[in-house]
């Protein structure tokens, strides 16, 4: 209280004026209902505090004190509060059911569902077995609960979120129409809306549904969260953080869940930034924090760690299938597992084939993924040209694209494809080089696929990649770059059968010269290329070029 004096302390006032001041202060103290009708639950608390702690105790103090901890996300709290009413001889049956909603937002399931059978027969805890039933994958028990559900707002926004949680997003959808249609000024459920519109990837929509809310509550944590992660969707993750910059100035400092949310989608927003920091602490706080540490590990080519954070995890949402189906693709292809492959077009057949995601873009996706780790290209071709319209500046998609394009033999459109390409840890994978050498070769451009080569510094990549355009320009008829791919080859390895190549292709550019395919300079070059081998064939065949070339008046030296 001294804090806030003004005037000093003494002095000045006499008795009936003070009087007065005392009345108008007592007149001015809120009351616990004033701040339960604003959602102040900090405030509430606050007050219930002060009270108990001045003997001056609210009717039912201590059951208040849980239900206000409750709401600011204070569980551990609240739980203790309810523990302890639940020691005193004249605690009301109903606590063990408050108990109970607390432990299940604890995580404590089985705890949970110990205190919930201690509770009388009521509506509130069906719908908290209900979700246990959800929790523990029992499905007899869920439909024993769901039909206990009557057609009342509390117990079908219960269904509503269990739809929701099963990835039954129209269904729920549904629910929350209709009650609104009943109560207008129900106007969180405008929240839940844009949430299940959020899901299913309408993320234009679930803006629009989320602006009505926002006219009207502002500060809702949920709501600017959610419209965060609209902007992050529709436009970029400086638009998101910008979004949850207005989160930041007006989250309380002691609601912890917004802190955790905050901290979680700025890693996102931000690319992964910081991700090793904030993550891990609450891979079992938000569900998504595991996924995101997941993307995190495969991003930064740690597809083993990626592996072991996600390999426990049971799937029980489309993405999760997917995340986990591309972790057995990646480990698959770097061990060289055809279990792990195995695994991971299952996963992919399984999302793709499903009722619920057989028409949405990761559907599709999954069915072309599917096909790819099957190699039925014309498949992968039938699902990729119906996303494409989505992906045009996508690397990763047009890296697949392309070699899906590539492998059915269209080389013109898949080199194309190829040059739209702009991330340089793509363009310097081995399966991208070679791809695009191939595709230079099969359209007649040689020279390009021996560019490529020279770009590349000594490695094993460059040895095949070397191999490559000997063989396929040679098979194509490109007889010069065959000839100087064999000759580096030769060099490389000069016990291996490479002469032979190079002495063919050194033929077939005799041959072209001699089909006037081929400049006749470039028969000096020939026999630069022919004199580097010790084979005792050169001379021979040296001398056979030279005689035409005095015939035919072509200068070797």
């Amino acid at each position: 209280m001294i804090l806030s004096r003004i005037k000093p302390a003494v002095g000045g006032e006499t008795p009936v004026s003070i009087g007065e001041k005392k009345k108008k202060n007592k007149t001015k103290v809120p009351r616990l209902e004033e701040y339960l009708q604003q959602r102040d639950y900090l405030g509430a608390l606050t007050l219930l505090e002060f009270q108990r702690s001045i003997g001056e105790k609210e009717e039912h103090v201590d059951l208040w004190i849980g239900f206000c901890a409750f709401h600011l996300g204070d569980y551990k709290r609240s739980m203790e509060e309810y523990k302890s009413l639940t020691m005193k001889p004249e605690c009301p049956a109903d606590v063990w059911v408050y108990l109970a909603c607390v432990l299940f937002f604890l995580g404590l399931y089985k705890e949970a569902e110990e205190a919930a059978s201690k509770a009388p027969v009521s509506p509130l805890q069906n719908r908290l077995l209900f979700h246990l039933a959800h929790k523990f994958n029992d499905e007899k028990k869920l439909m024993g609960f769901h039909q206990n559900l009557e057609d009342v707002t509390e117990d079908q926004l219960s269904l509503a979120s269990i739809h929701y949680m099963r990835s039954h997003y129209q269904e729920a959808i549904d629910i929350y129409k209709r009650l609104l249609l009943q109560n207008r000024d129900f106007l969180a459920l405008k929240v839940y809306v844009a949430l299940c519109y959020y899901k299913l990837d309408y993320y234009d929509v679930s803006q629009e549904v989320l602006a009505v809310y926002l006219q009207s509550i502002p500060d809702s944590t949920i709501a600017l969260n959610l419209k965060a992660c609209n902007h992050f969707r529709l436009y970029n993750g400086k638009a998101a953080e910008a979004e949850l910059k207005n989160l930041i100035d007006i989250s309380s400092c002691s609601f912890e869940f917004a802190k955790e949310l905050i901290r979680h989608n700025l890693v996102v927003f931000r690319g992964g930034e910081g991700a090793l920091q904030v993550l891990p602490p609450l891979i079992d706080v938000i569900p998504e924090a595991r996924l995101n540490l997941v993307i995190y590990y495969l991003r930064q080519d740690d597809v083993q760690e990626a592996y072991n954070l996600i390999q426990d995890l049971v799937p029980t949402t489309p993405q999760e299938y997917i995340l986990k189906g591309v972790v057995n693709a990646a480990l698959g292809q770097e061990i060289g597992s055809r279990d792990h492959l195995k695994i991971a077009q299952q996963f992919f057949q399984l999302v793709g084939g499903s009722a619920s995601e057989c028409d949405t873009i990761p559907g599709r996706q999954c069915m072309a993924s599917c096909f790819f780790l099957l190699r039925q290209f014309e498949d992968v071709l039938i699902y990729l040209n119906s996303v494409k319209g989505y992906f045009y500046n996508d690397d990763t998609f047009n890296f697949n694209y392309a070699q899906a394009k590539a492998a059915l033999g269209n080389y013109k459109e898949a080199e194309e494809i190829f040059l739209l390409i702009q991330n340089e840890k793509i363009k310097n994978d081995y399966v991208y080089l070679s791809w695009l050498a191939r595709c230079y070769i099969m359209n007649q451009k040689g020279r390009l696929a021996w560019e490529l080569y020279l770009k590349m510094g000594t490695s094993s990549d460059s040895f095949s990649l070397l191999q490559l355009i000997a063989n396929d320009c040679y098979k194509m008829g490109q007889f010069y770059y065959a000839a100087k791919a064999f000759d580096a080859l030769e060099k490389l390895d000069p016990g291996s059968n490479y002469w032979e190549g190079k002495r063919g292709a050194c033929v077939g550019i005799f041959q072209l010269i001699l089909a006037n395919k081929e400049s006749k300079e470039t028969l000096k070059e020939v026999v630069l290329l022919l004199r580097n081998s010790g084979n005792p064939q050169v001379e021979y065949i040296i001398r056979a070029l030279r005689k035409w070339a005095k015939d035919n008046r072509v200068l070797l030296s």
